[in-house]
């Protein structure tokens, strides 16, 4: 029977009824010490042995004793009762003797007691606990006995007395949390319960982990020269062990990996999915030989490359991951690192040796083993019900209003407490109070027991304030409680419940929190009292029922008992009853008609079986056929008798063809939605029944994407007369399409589909409700435009039906989405703004409720004027200023009456992206002139066609990317194919693959391309990762580039085979080429850019050059020797191609119009065949001229005509104003010629004219624009000037006439959309607005970043641009009582020289004496104003001691973190400025040094009662320790502290490359300074030397030669250091300028370089270096990393490598963080 303690501890009554049997050992210190103290030793031993269940199939235990000598009492089979145990422990006798050697015990333990002999289990997998009570340190060494133990698997406790080492004990303890500790042994009875929980909770992971219900199995076998004799038997072995497992790509998934010398991975965790498949492999195994033996190199193998996700690991999903190694001998290398690093991971290894093995952990032979690891792996134990595990967090009204009643709602949270099982394991519990402001008693990991939980609530005090936020604090404990950084465990699935007790009515929002809170899936009660709002109690709790009421918080323990049922029947229905949405979908068309009453029913009998009721399941039905129709909607009943009814009274709907891919879109948009009752973004799941009788004859792959996107389950049931593989394809799992052969048989499947329901059901509810775009960092402004004339009376649902559907998709918040809507005819008329509602609920009524306005004539031009001057407003609630995108829906039904024109292009100048939707009755032209981009314009025949592009224009906005490989496969490449195929693994494997996410496509070729998967073949990553695995190598010759370039464009970049270019998604190409192409690749690359591919490219030493040609930017290219090299250079190129993709992300920066700037050059024809057209086109030039600001700062104007030659009528930098340059176009004469050179006249320009000695402004990223005016087809080449002119960044605009070739234009002009045709010169005038329009939408929109290659290492980091998390960690004990006051201005100050903004400077403040305490976070306050006002209103804390340590501590682990706002992990620089007034009381080391590790830079500010040394020690360098005599003397410092704080800034952050002109100081300038050396250094010219660039031009073309010797270059770094990186010599490192040094070294220095080479490191300087043959080495050496040195045979071949160094140079410095100095105490 179970014990009398089961009735006091549910605890032991779980170890007693429900815990696997154990063998417990207990080793008692009995030296001399121990005395005095045995009795109580014994005692405690007694009461352990009382809680267990002892039998000899059960529990058994046995008892050492130890000093010099360990000797055993008795033996794990010499008792089988509780009771002889008990007499024996009762009798035992202090056994004496000195010194104490618990090493030599442990050891004992070991091999005489944990053995089979003995009565140990171990082999059967039964636990092995030792627990070690020892009164002394260890006389001898515990290490390795201890390690030897842990080996074995045993489970070692150990506690100690305050004789007793800790350090040892922890040692020789499972894990440091399982050493506890005692003053003394009669202390023992403290320690029990802890001990008892521990143990519980180790038990119970072993439970967890034997029940789990499938498992990641990796068998790693020696497979060396050692091994040939025993593999058969090691196969058997293999296959046996398999036959066990269930395998399944849900369930088990088996690898099997070889190893001698290297490991070889003979099939990986994803590559069979069937048992036979295994099985069959494994019996054709072949022995791998070698020697020697590398086990250690194997498990950090399989540690590597096979517990991956990319090799089917499903670790990320909590999977058990297991390691079965079977080793015949010792290994030739260390395999203890590697063994470590895989058990830290996770990974439980088995194993099994030989004799022969360094350690055996099955003795005995394979079949013993056999069933020993059966039984140890998958035995199957029932796991008591009760260990449910809950993280619940209460949420107190700490206000003035509950003073009185505090006192209650502490006890009655006490009371709750006792409840629940407290254990990092099981219940975690949280307590928050707030008033004004929530602050968090405690975390849900803060403690870990019951008692210290009780504790904590005991000793809880008021927290006072008013007035009540209560919304404020339940979005305190959304983002700051419930996180994985707090301890919840949400991500895991355990349920998160909030208990709320408030007293009064809340003075803010509750719905939005509240509504958060739901949506991460935490179940909420709430408690209230008279003085509480009911209603608000009622919206705040999941459920209405949820909300209790008492009188007063003295009546709490009333309610005790329903909130615990409640809380118990939340948790029980979290894991088991979970509720549903229930779709059917029905084939209703022609070919279903006999079978429809049996689908009728079946749907009938499947409604019975479900408990339907509002707040459980929910069900709909669907009809379809041509066209789907609902026949009832998730809300339409509540009742099951009522579903029931309208299943009885459903009519076959009839009509052809079956289009299922239009029905599955049609109950994700408009079923599966809130407005339709579904409860998705409530973590309800989400169920959809199809039954199908045929083959669809529309698409079904997009839309059943689409569903499981959205989260939904599909099962499918098809008959034979459907397509069996389409019905695999849209059901969530090929295991849920199921088949009948007619629909008659349906009954036979019926509890088939139950018991799949019922599965997913419980196995979504831990699952975060998945919305379709991911939108969580995104802000929108979203304004819709509807056309409310006459003409759209009968369109108006539908169009009112898209807006609400569009709003659903997105996260209506005050601080996330906001939305207006705006009605027009002959005016506009605004139905509510962005600022009017600040829920989904509420605009979705608004939109429910629209009426159309009605109206003539359409004047879209007006309305569009309207929305830019009243709606695009803050006062309107626009946040267009804090930079949040703005953008507008057009919805028009016909061509407007006014003009369109000038309000588009100032709605696009003031950054407003516009779609336009229109209908057959709309001018797709005015709608493409509307919208932002003309893309951006989408037609449809009717507004009741809407629904069909709803998805892609919610889908338009996904940042993503389109990435087509293409391979060459040809003969020449065959040794490299291997290495081409990992490569794009290994790129694959760093997208986001999805179908709204990252696309990828594959093609090889060789004479012919051929496409391996389209860019709609996959959409997930793991079918890519696969695919590219099994790649077979093409083959074949010659080498066609440009063919297969141009087949890539027209096959591949194609809507039909998934390219998404028409909405706007970036595409791109990596071409791996391995030879020179057989066919001219220009013409075809030409049109890959000219169609907007980004192409990156990776040659060989016989490709290279065509490579570059070939690719978008030179810097794009990479070459290697062969392919087999990509290794070496990939992550370089990774990390480019990296940056690269970043970029091609659309970025909408907000342009301020006022200061835009433009260089505009004009090139006009002036061949003999314009004579006629020639006033026209100056007309035109003067009139575009007219809408310019021509100012030297401003725009400026240039313009050039040609014939056969080209000629400047006047540069860049000729006229500075506009009249000027009127009066020079008016007098502008013909030249004349013949015959038109166009291509020559781009070359020119190119050459001549945009240049900085004619005026162009293009390295301080001026927008460059080139407007071509040409009259006929130009007699030589224009592709090559053209593609030119792009490279340098020129934005080409061609306008032509009938006479000129359109594609020439096209070719010519930067995006095709940019070249225009008039049929004469003298119509300019109607396309002079379209251009200006182009002109506008260009400048506003483009960031110009250019960069000349000879500039790439000289840039500037604008500090205006740099983002910084600012930490004040103030001293609030009681001595700073007086200095407070002048710590608070102080940090003010700071504070009014920051940026404060969400996406730049962030402040937290926290105050510390005893304990710290956070004023308040990161992501607090996001404006200075706020921040101001916190910091003014600062209180001091007081308190002491001083714990300076556990306040350093506290900011590391709760303010530097993504949870308070810190962006660390995004780069962003973390600094913590101390002010300290006296010495701590706890250490600092410790807590100093993680902080720095970190990357948090430290400044600390004390006053004279501080230790500097401590300060120094604190401080990131002891430069960083700054000290006034008082804290009121801050002031003398303040100026100190910004300039030290802009030194550190910027050597922290990726430095921006800007383009500067030298002198600019608004920009920060690049300052140049040249030192030639040989036994001496010598400088030319100093940083401030010179300030123009044609000064230091010219003076470095007149350098003459030093010459001398020998050769000193230390001393020639060591003076640069000390000479020229000075304030006197111009150097602006202190204002935090980067530094750079590039040196050229022709030969060995005759000094040391290491010394003067790191002093200028860790100075901060970046230093790059170019050497010969004779110094390469060295140089490398010297540089700050050795991908920032060049080699060349002599300098004289410098030009060879020129190029290819400048894109390196330019890669490295986009990519590096220049070095912080360190201190010497880092």
């Amino acid at each position: 029977g179970s014990p009398p303690v089961c009735q006091r501890q549910r605890l032991y009554c779980l170890l007693w009824n429900r815990a696997p049997s154990r063998d417990v050992v207990f080793l008692l210190d009995g030296s001399d010490d121990t005395r005095a103290g045995f009795p109580a030793m014994r005692d405690f031993v007694q009461r352990v042995v009382e809680t267990l269940a002892v039998d000899e199939n059960k529990d058994r235990v046995a008892l050492v004793q130890y000093s010099r000598d360990p000797a055993a009492n008795f033996y794990l089979n010499t008792y089988t009762t509780k009771e002889n145990v008990v007499d024996a422990v009762t009798g035992l006798r202090h056994k004496g003797g000195r010194p104490l050697n618990t090493g030599a015990a442990l050891q004992y333990v070991r091999d005489n007691v944990f053995t089979a002999s003995s009565g140990s289990r171990r082999l059967d997998g039964v636990p092995q606990l030792l627990i070690l009570l020892s009164g002394g340190r260890s006389f001898d060494n515990v290490d390795t006995p201890a390690a030897a133990l842990k080996e074995l698997g045993v489970k070692v406790f150990a506690v100690g007395t305050r004789s007793s080492d800790i350090r040892e004990l922890q040692k020789i303890s499972y894990d440091p949390s399982f050493a506890l500790s005692v003053s003394e042994f009669t202390d023992l009875p403290n320690v029990h319960q802890q001990l008892i929980s521990v143990l519980g909770t180790v038990i119970v992971k072993d439970i967890t982990f034997i029940r789990a219900p499938s498992r990641d199995v990796v068998f790693l076998l020696d497979g060396s020269d050692g091994t040939r004799a025993g593999f058969p038997a090691m196969r058997d072995f293999v296959q046996r062990v398999v036959e066990t497992l269930a395998v399944d790509e849900n369930k088990d998934r088996v690898a099997l990996v070889q190893y001698s010398r290297d490991p070889a991975a003979q099939f990986y965790l994803n590559t069979f999915n069937t048992k036979d498949d295994i099985v069959n492999t494994v019996r054709g195994l072949r022995h791998k030989g070698g020697r020697p033996l590398n086990t250690g190199a194997a498990l950090q193998y399989v540690r590597d490359n096979i517990f991956t996700a990319s090799s089917g690991s499903r670790s990320l999903q909590g999977i058990p991951q297991m390691l079965i190694l079977l080793s015949g001998g010792r290994s030739n290398d260390n395999v203890d690192v590697s063994a470590s690093a895989l058990k830290e991971s996770g990974v439980l290894i088995f194993g099994i040796g030989t004799q022969n093995s360094k350690t055996q952990i099955f003795q005995s032979g394979f079949p013993k083993s056999n069933v020993d690891l059966f039984s140890l792996l998958f035995h199957i134990r029932l796991v008591d019900k009760s260990i449910a595990r809950k993280d619940v967090v209460f949420l107190l009204d700490g206000s003035d209003g509950t003073r009185s009643g505090f006192p209650a709602m502490r006890d009655f949270v006490q009371r709750v407490v006792e409840k629940l099982t407290v254990e990092e394991n099981r219940d975690r519990v949280s307590v928050v109070q707030y008033s004004r402001e929530p602050e968090a008693n405690f975390y849900l990991n803060t403690y870990t027991t019951k008692e210290n939980v009780v504790d904590a609530v005991t000793g809880l005090r008021h927290k006072g304030g008013r007035p009540l936020n209560t919304g404020a604090a339940l979005q305190y404990v959304r983002d700051n409680v419930f996180t994985a950084s707090s301890g919840s465990r949400r991500l895991d699935g355990v349920p998160q419940l909030l208990i709320l007790l408030s007293g009064g009515r809340s003075f803010d929002n509750v719905d939005t929190p509240a509504a958060a809170l739901k949506e991460l899936g935490v179940k909420v009660f709430a408690i209230g009292t008279r003085s509480s709002d009911s209603r608000e109690m009622q919206r705040i709790s999941q459920d209405p029922s949820h909300a209790m009421s008492v009188s007063d918080f003295t009546d709490l323990p009333s309610i005790q008992q329903q909130l615990l049922s409640s809380v118990e029947t939340v948790v029980v229905g979290v894991t088991t009853e979970t509720p549903k949405d229930v779709v059917f979908l029905l084939d209703g068309s022609d070919g279903t008609r006999s079978g429809f009453p049996a689908m009728r029913d079946f749907v009938q009998r499947v409604v019975e079986k479900l408990t339907v009721e509002e707040n459980r399941d929910r069900v709909s039905v669907v009809q379809y056929s041509r066209e789907p129709e609902a026949n009832f909607y998730l809300n339409t009943y509540t009742t099951k008798e009522n579903v029931v009814d309208a299943v009885t009274g459903l009519r076959h709907k009839g009509g052809r063809p079956l289009n299922t891919g239009a029905a599955l879109q049609y109950v994700r948009d408009n079923v599966f939605t809130a407005s339709s009752g579904s409860r998705r973004l409530d973590g309800v799941p989400q169920l959809l029944i199809l039954l199908s009788g045929g083959r669809s004859f529309d698409n079904v792959d997009t839309p059943a994407a689409a569903l499981k996107e959205l989260g939904v389950k599909v099962f499918a049931i098809g008959t034979r007369s459907s397509d069996s593989r389409e019905m695999q394809r849209i059901s969530q799992d090929p295991s849920h399409a199921m088949s009948v052969s007619d629909f008659t048989d349906l009954p036979s499947i019926q509890q088939q589909l139950l018991s799949s329901v019922e599965t997913v059901a419980v196995g979504v509810t831990t699952e975060t409700p998945t919305v379709l775009v991911d939108l969580e960092t995104t802000r929108k402004d979203v304004v819709f435009l509807l056309d409310g004339s006459d003409g759209t009376r009968s369109g108006f649902p539908a169009m009112r039906d898209f807006v609400q559907r569009v709003v659903e998709k997105l996260t209506v918040e005050e601080n996330r989405d906001r939305v207006s809507v705006v009605q027009y005819s002959r005016e506009p008329e605004a139905n509510f703004y962005l600022n009017t509602y600040t829920t989904k609920e509420n605009v979705v009524d608004a939109v429910t409720g629209l009426r159309h306005k009605g109206g003539r004539p359409l004047n879209t031009g007006a309305a569009l004027q309207y929305v830019r001057d009243n709606v695009f407003t803050a006062s309107s609630g626009s946040r267009r200023l804090d930079g949040v995108p703005q953008l507008l829906i057009l919805l028009s039904g016909g061509r407007s009456f006014d003009n369109v024109d000038t309000p588009a292009a100032a709605l696009k100048e003031l950054g407003v992206k516009v779609f336009a939707v229109g209908t057959r009755s709309s001018d797709i032209r005015e709608l493409q002139k509307i919208s932002y981009d003309p893309s951006f314009a989408l037609s449809v025949s009717e507004f009741t066609d809407l629904p069909n592009f709803h998805q892609q224009l919610i889908s338009s906005r996904a940042p993503s990317r389109d990435v087509v490989f293409l391979l060459d496969g040809s003969d020449g490449t065959r040794a490299g194919f291997p290495a081409m195929r990992d490569f794009v693994q290994r790129v694959v494997e760093t997208l986001a693959v999805d179908e709204n996410k990252d696309r990828v496509a594959l093609v090889q070729y060789s004479r012919d391309p051929a496409a391996q998967f389209y860019l709609n073949t996959f959409n997930t990553k793991d079918d890519i990762v696969n695919t590219v695995r099994g790649l077979r190598h093409k083959g074949g010759r010659p080498l066609n580039t440009g063919a297969a370039l141009q087949y890539v464009r027209d096959n591949i970049f194609t809507a039909s085979s998934g390219s998404r270019s028409l909405q706007g998604i970036p595409q791109m190409l990596i071409l791996l080429s391995g030879g020179r192409s057989n066919d001219n690749v220009d013409v075809s690359a030409s049109a890959l850019k000219e169609s907007g591919v980004l192409i990156f490219g990776i040659g060989t030493q016989n490709s290279s050059r065509e490579v570059e040609r070939i690719v978008t930017d030179p810097s794009y290219s990479q070459s290697v020797s062969e392919f087999t090299d990509i290794a070496r250079v990939q992550e370089q190129y990774l990390s480019s191609l990296k940056t690269q993709l970043l970029k091609a992300i659309p970025i909408t920066p907000t342009v301020d119009k006022s200061i835009a700037r433009k260089d505009v050059v004009f090139l006009l024809d002036g061949s003999d065949g314009t004579r006629s057209g020639f006033p026209a086109m100056r007309d035109f030039v003067q009139r575009v001229v007219e809408k310019l600001t021509v100012e030297e700062n401003r725009d400026r104007v240039s313009v050039v005509q040609y014939s056969r030659e080209p000629e400047a009528n006047f540069y860049l930098n000729t006229y500075t104003t506009k009249e000027n340059v009127v009066d020079a176009v008016t007098g502008l004469r013909h030249k004349g010629g013949r015959p038109l050179n166009t291509g020559a006249a781009l070359q020119y320009v190119r050459d001549n004219v945009f240049t900085a000695s004619s005026g162009s402004r293009r390295l301080d990223g001026v927008p460059q624009l080139l407007i071509l005016l040409s009259g006929g087809r130009s007699f030589d080449n224009v592709e090559t000037p053209a593609a030119a002119l792009k490279e340098l960044g020129v934005k080409v605009f061609a306008i032509g006439t009938r006479s000129s070739d359109s594609r020439e234009m096209q070719r010519i002009s930067q995006d095709p959309s940019h070249a225009m045709s008039v049929s004469d010169f003298t119509d300019l005038p109607s396309i002079q607005q379209q251009l200006l329009s182009s002109h506008i939408h260009m400048t506003t929109n483009t960031r110009f970043v250019q960069t000349d290659l000879c500039n790439l290492c000289l840039f500037s980091v604008d500090l205006e641009t740099a983002r910084k998390d600012v930490v004040f960690l103030l001293d609030g004990s009681d001595g700073t009582r007086s200095g407070f006051p002048a710590m608070r201005d102080f940090v003010q100050r700071v504070v009014e020289k920051l940026t404060v903004e969400e996406n730049r400077d962030r402040v937290s403040v926290v105050q510390y004496s005893r304990e710290p305490e956070a004023n308040f976070y990161l992501n607090t306050y996001t404006t200075k104003e706020n921040i101001v006002d916190a910091v003014t209103g600062l209180r001091h804390k007081g308190g002491r001691p001083l714990n300076t340590g556990a306040a350093l501590q506290y900011v590391r682990d709760n303010v530097f973190t993504a949870s308070s706002g810190s962006r660390h992990l995004d780069g962003v620089p973390q600094l913590l400025i101390l002010l300290s007034g006296g010495r701590s009381f706890d250490n600092v080391d410790t807590p100093a040094a993680t902080l720095k590790e970190l990357g948090v830079k430290v400044f600390a500010v004390g006053t004279r009662s501080s230790d500097i040394r401590e300060l120094q020690k604190i401080s990131y360098d002891p430069s960083f320790a700054l000290s006034v005599s008082e804290f009121t003397d801050l002031t003398n410092v303040h100026q100190q502290l910004i300039s030290v704080l802009g030194t550190v800034i910027v050597p922290t952050m990726k430095p921006t490359v800007k383009p500067t002109i030298i002198g600019k100081k608004k920009y920060g300038s690049v300052l140049l300074h040249f030192t030639f050396y040989s036994r001496d250094p010598a400088a030319q010219f100093y940083l401030n030397t010179f300030n123009t660039k044609d000064d230091i031009v010219n003076t470095v073309r007149g350098l003459r030669h030093k010459g001398g010797r020998p050769l000193n270059t230390g001393a020639a770094l060591q003076y640069v250091r000390d000479n020229i990186f000075t304030a006197s010599s111009g150097s602006r490192s202190l204002q935090g300028v980067p530094q750079m040094l590039i040196l050229l070294s022709g030969g060995r220095s005759n000094d040391n370089v290491d010394v003067s080479a790191s002093a200028l490191k860790e100075s901060g300087v970046l230093i790059f270096g170019i050497g010969t043959r004779n110094s390469s080495r060295e140089v490398e050496r010297i540089v700050t990393d050795p991908s920032y040195s060049q080699s060349v045979s002599e300098f004289t071949d410098i030009p060879r490598v020129q190029e290819q160094y400048l894109s390196s140079l330019k890669t490295q410095l986009l990519k590096a963080i220049p070095i912080t100095p360190t201190g010497k105490n880092t």
